[in-house]
Parts: structure tokens; C-alpha cells; sequence
């Protein structure tokens, strides 16, 4: 049977890029997936037969590396965080949540600030100091100004040859930056739609359109999270400059709490970890360990 990937899904039809990248096929999913509530996902690499030379049936998805729920889209490989530096004013608080969030999926995060422009020297100064840490974290960060004319060639090596999505804080201008990188989002011609000869939809979609080897949700993603799905215990490796000291800890369940012996308290203590970042773990532990408990139906 041929396998593809979907790179569209609209009105119950998914269409499948068969594995030479040449062909798209309309596919409906096996009523099967209904019946054990599956539901496939844009970004799903699967297993489908041709029904006749555009029509076809999904037959079996591939083990999902991971999914999101908005965009609904499986096999992120990163989400690029757009934040603003100015109007809205930068929320740590706010950027360390989508990390975490991010990081929990086994997603690369990538950050992005923008509207660097409208910064006061002491503004800079600061917002200078938080970029710094991020990047001693390990993250890669993205500074941009409002129509910065270099922004769009300074994203095109960070999507190489990765399935990416935009994410982010209300107001930043996420569609404005996916219309920078994707300036034929605009005005663009559905190469789906001319594949299987069909009117162009008009209805919203999700679609991943490749650019630069790499391919690119043409939807925004999150504007806001909540930790549902984190465990207390998985928490802490969702920030990568705990993680990697973790063994540290005398306590292999550690939550960095009042343990003794914390190799994390000591990094707080010693710098090596920033103060802010520790006080963020420390608020998203209580609202985890404050969750009403999830109940199962089985």
C-alpha cells in the first residue's frame, strides 16, 4: 500500500502527498477511526489506497511523535514563540509558560521578540538581560523590529528541513509574521486545489506548506495554555537548565521544593539559574499540584 504524509485537511477530506512528493490524493479516513475516536491529523505520515486516480481511503496512521490541539497537527519538530518586546510589554511569566508547554510536547522552541523598536534604553537594557539567559539556556533567540526587512532571511535557515508552527501571545502579529515569511500566503495559490483540479476552498483550514526543505503551518498556534496534561514530576524537565542538573539532586523524585540536598536551590543560590526562572517553576508546580483531579470514564 502507498504511504504519504497529510499536508491538508478540510470538510472531512484529507489530502495525502504520496512519499515521492508528487502526488496528492483525497482521502476519507476508515470509518473504523471513528469507532476508536481517531481522528488524523495534518502532519500524519500514513497508510492509504487509491480508490481511483484522485480519490483514495486512509488504511492505518503512523505512531505520532506528538499532536497539538490548536492547530489540531501531528510531528511538530518546533514552534516559533512570537512575543513582543513592546505593546504588549514582554511577560516572562508568560514566554516561560509556552516553553514549558512547548517542551512537553518534545517540541524545539525557538523565540522570537519583536517590536524590539519601541524599547526606552532602560527597556533594552532589561529585555538585553532576559535574552541573554535564554540563550545561556540554550534557546535560540530571534529579535525583530516592526518591519524589519531582514527578519524574513534570518527565520529561512532556523525552518530548514523541520515541520514548524507559529505560536504565541495575543497581539504580537503572529499572522503578520507568517504573511513575512509566507508572503504568498496572501495571495495564494492552493497547489492542493490544482492537483486534484478542484475551486480553491475558502473555508479555514490547516495546511502545511513547505518552505525552505521544511514545512510551515499556515495557521497560528496557541495564544494561551494551561498544564492539563504535565504531571508534578514531569515539570521540571521541561525547563532544560533543571533537567541537566537534576542528577544532582540527593533525591531521585525531587520536585526542588523543600528537599535537602537540592542541586537546583543550590543553582538558584549560586546564579547558575536564574532567580525568576525558579520562581516560575515554582508557581506552575502549585497550580499542577492544585488541579481538580481528572477523572477516568473507563
Amino acid at each position: 500500500m502507498p504511504k504519504g504524509q497529510i499536508r491538508k485537511a478540510l470538510s472531512g477530506f484529507y489530502y495525502v502527498l504520496d512519499e515521492d512528493g508528487e502526488r496528492y490524493t483525497q482521502c476519507r479516513g476508515r470509518g473504523i477511526f471513528r469507532n476508536r475516536q481517531i481522528t488524523p491529523l495534518v502532519g500524519d505520515f500514513v497508510e492509504y489506497k487509491a480508490d481511483n486516480e484522485r480519490e483514495g481511503t486512509i488504511l492505518d496512521i503512523e505512531e505520532r511523535k506528538n499532536e497539538l490541539v490548536r492547530p489540531p497537527i501531528a510531528n511538530i519538530d518546533q514552534a516559533i514563540l512570537v512575543f513582543s518586546a513592546k505593546q504588549p510589554d514582554f511577560h516572562p511569566l508568560l514566554l516561560d509558560r509556552f516553553l514549558v508547554a512547548v517542551e512537553s510536547f518534545d517540541i524545539q522552541p525557538v523565540i522570537c521578540l519583536t517590536k524590539t523598536d519601541l524599547l526606552s534604553d532602560a527597556d533594552r537594557e532589561e529585555l538585553d538581560r532576559y535574552a541573554d539567559d535564554y540563550r545561556t539556556i540554550g534557546y535560540d533567540v530571534i529579535e525583530s523590529f516592526i518591519d524589519d526587512p531582514t527578519l524574513q532571511e534570518r527565520l529561512m535557515p532556523v525552518l530548514e528541513g523541520k515541520t514548524s508552527v507559529l505560536a504565541g501571545q495575543s497581539g504580537v502579529g503572529k499572522s503578520t509574521l507568517l504573511n513575512t515569511i509566507l508572503p504568498s500566503l496572501k495571495l495564494k495559490t492552493d497547489d492542493i486545489s490544482q492537483a486534484l483540479n478542484r475551486g480553491k476552498h475558502t473555508t479555514r483550514h490547516v495546511e502545511l506548506i513547505k518552505v525552505n526543505g521544511g514545512l510551515l503551518a499556515d495557521t497560528p498556534g496557541f495564544s494561551s495554555f494551561d498544564f492539563e496534561q504535565l504531571e508534578k514530576e514531569q515539570l521540571s524537565a521541561c525547563f532544560p537548565e533543571m533537567e541537566e542538573r537534576a542528577g544532582g539532586c540527593k533525591f531521585r523524585e525531587c520536585l526542588h521544593l523543600n528537599e535537602p540536598k537540592c542541586a537546583i536551590k543550590k543553582a538558584v543560590e549560586t546564579g547558575d539559574i536564574p532567580e525568576y526562572r525558579y520562581k516560575h517553576y515554582l508557581k506552575f508546580l502549585e497550580e499542577i499540584m492544585n488541579r481538580k483531579p481528572r477523572y477516568s470514564h473507563d
